[in-house]
């Protein structure tokens, strides 16, 4: 599944008009549309509300619209999707949070243009777009002009708290339980090492209580309540311990987990050996899990957060 879909549907229900509503969420259900998140700029990370991409309203024959022109990056997959939504800037005059919106912009759009990054473990999994006088209409808007900011915070509890990917760590522990009994060390499993054993119970007693406090906050959205500093909080823990378990399957590989040319893995191969084929994505993932800390607003950026949530700071 698109990786904005997720978060779009939520921000939809809370925010839309009937009109959007209709249209869009039965598009979300079926797989029509295919979306992708344009939030973070070269100059707009951490401090999200430094946006500049601009939306400028005008009308013509066509009726009422929107002009953007800017960049959005780090736009994963964004290769594959049809639609965007965006932050832009409406309001140059008012304060940063108070002159943003909330915009839906077809990728299909003149003007509109996608260019690829490709990350550390030599996937093409994030991209760069462009927007030169793309013309939106203006019924694309999401909730009111200038109050975007409000559709962003809403939409960043959601995606934090899907971050914290209780599902990924559980299937990756299970990994590392499989390799660690295969691996060995001094002519014993890998698994019966005290300290490498230490971290893997550490690591799974942390995700244990993680589980918990996860379904501890969709119980109370079921119940009608919004993810607040807890979101924050499973940002936090969920991605230390993705981040951990792709660093111990790392080491349990030792040499084998070092990155090494596609070829290989082809037949005939003459270099150095790679090793038992689980250990091939080893690097891959480690490296790429890095970056679990950053999006969504960085881990520190999430402790700012929570003080001022709950400590009053």
């Amino acid at each position: 599944m698109p990786f904005g879909v997720n978060m779009l549907g939520p921000v939809l229900i809370k925010y839309g008009n009937e009109a959007q509503k209709r249209h869009w969420l039965p598009r979300i259900l079926d797989g029509s549309d295919w979306w992708c998140q344009g939030y973070s700029e070269p100059g707009a990370g951490s401090d999200l509300a430094a946006v500049k991409t601009s939306a400028v309203r005008g009308t013509d024959a066509r009726g009422d619209h929107y002009i953007v022109n800017g960049q959005k990056t780090w736009t994963t997959l964004g290769q594959h999707a049809n639609m965007i939504f965006c932050l832009v800037r409406t309001n140059r005059e008012a304060k940063k949070q108070e002159g943003i919106s909330f915009l839906l912009i077809d990728m299909k759009s003149p003007g509109v243009e996608v260019r690829p990054i490709i990350t550390l473990d030599g996937e093409h999994e994030v991209n760069e777009v462009f927007f030169a006088d793309v013309r939106v209409p203006a019924e694309n808007l999401v909730g009111e002009e200038d109050k975007g900011w409000t559709c962003a915070k809403y939409l960043l509890t959601y995606e934090r708290t899907n971050i914290a990917g209780v599902g990924f760590s559980v299937a990756a522990l299970e990994q590392l339980k499989e390799i660690a009994a295969k691996q060995t060390k001094n002519g014993m499993p890998l698994s019966e090492d005290p300290a490498f054993a230490a971290r893997m119970a550490r690591v799974e007693i942390d995700l244990e209580n993680m589980k918990t406090t996860n379904l501890r906050v969709i119980a109370a959205v079921a119940g009608g309540g919004v993810p607040g500093a807890e979101s924050s909080m499973l940002k936090i823990r969920g991605t230390e311990i993705r981040q951990e378990i792709s660093s111990l399957i790392r080491r349990a590989m030792g040499p084998y987990a070092r990155p090494f040319v596609a070829e290989a893995l082809e037949e005939g191969f003459k270099g150095m050996p790679v090793g038992p084929d689980y250990a091939a994505p080893a690097a891959a993932k480690y490296f790429n899990n890095r970056k679990l800390s950053i999006f969504g607003g960085s881990n520190e950026i999430q402790k700012n957060i929570i003080s001022k949530m709950i400590l009053g700071l």
